[in-house]
């Protein structure tokens, strides 16, 4: 799949693979999860349905990557559930920032009656909306894309091309990006976020930069960091999660949540799952901002 992101790729497999799963077993549903990986990944899924030799495909992966799959259908899962909740709470806008292949706008009932703006890379967009053409036929009406290279140009300005509703309560999900961009990348966005609506709650994952050290003590550090560097998608940002209040703070957001892998893994994965290692240096915060001098 040309120009497709590795990464977005990995987390589409393990969502494909949650979804093939009972119904009452699942985290979620991602029908369209399939549709954006490459053939042989696809076989992988296709492998993961069959009754006897299915379990061993998630076997596979955790062995091999120890963490990264339940880390990311957890975290897939906690996502949804403080969305839902922010949209009970009357959050009517959607603004999906590195949407890559997530897939919420299309999967997710509460989100077919508000607007939803995904913003990503012009590389990675055109090709997730090459692939949604073919697979939904008509593309919902409250979805809009925008194209913007957070490294190299602004939210703020990017965001003005459209018809944004400032005074519209907007959440903000920031899934999987940060540790891909620089610390600049992530300031400027921190600094539109806080002008572009007058309340805004953001979601965003980040890694503890302690991890990005090459003499990390986390353990399976390094094996997730070589895997990730041999697709090219190295980690170049990461966030010390005792400094975090004082950082969303300084842009003008009190941070109200901050869970780690192992937190979110035990609320979701059965008893027998909930000590597996890995990925625990990845998490999850949740900040809002309220102003009601927002321009």
């Amino acid at each position: 799949m040309r120009n497709a992101s590795r990464t977005a790729q990995y987390m589409a497999l393990f969502r494909a693979i949650e979804s093939c799963r009972p119904a009452k077993r699942r985290l979620f549903h991602d029908t369209l999860a399939r549709d954006f990986l490459s053939p042989s990944l696809r076989f992988a899924v296709a492998v993961s349905r069959m009754p006897l030799v299915g379990p061993v495909i998630p076997w596979i992966i955790d062995t091999a990557w120890p963490g990264a799959r339940t880390s990311g259908i957890a975290r897939t899962r906690f996502i949804d559930d403080r969305l839902s909740r922010a949209l009970r709470e009357g959050f009517r806008q959607v603004i999906i920032l590195g949407a890559g292949f997530d897939s919420r706008s299309y999967r997710m009932e509460d989100l077919r009656s508000v607007r939803v703006i995904e913003i990503d890379h012009p590389a990675t967009s055109r090709l997730k909306r090459s692939i949604l053409e073919r697979s939904l036929g008509r593309m919902p009406s409250n979805v809009q894309f925008l194209e913007i290279d957070f490294n190299n140009q602004s939210l703020e300005v990017g965001i003005r091309d459209i018809q944004f509703e400032i005074a519209l309560p907007t959440i903000v999900l920031w899934e999987g990006v940060t540790n891909y961009l620089t610390g600049e990348g992530v300031d400027a966005t921190f600094r539109s976020l806080r002008s572009i609506a007058r309340r805004c709650r953001v979601i965003f994952t980040y890694v503890d930069k302690a991890v990005l050290d090459p003499n990390a003590s986390f353990e399976g550090a390094t094996n997730a960091k070589s895997r990730i560097e041999s697709v090219g998608e190295n980690w170049t940002f990461g966030f010390d999660p005792v400094e975090l209040p004082k950082y969303t703070a300084q842009h003008g957001f009190r941070l109200v949540e901050d869970v780690g892998s192992q937190e979110y893994r035990m609320l979701y994965m059965p008893p027998r799952k909930r000590n597996l290692r890995g990925y625990v240096w990845y998490r999850i915060a949740v900040a809002e901002r309220w102003d009601n001098n927002s321009i």
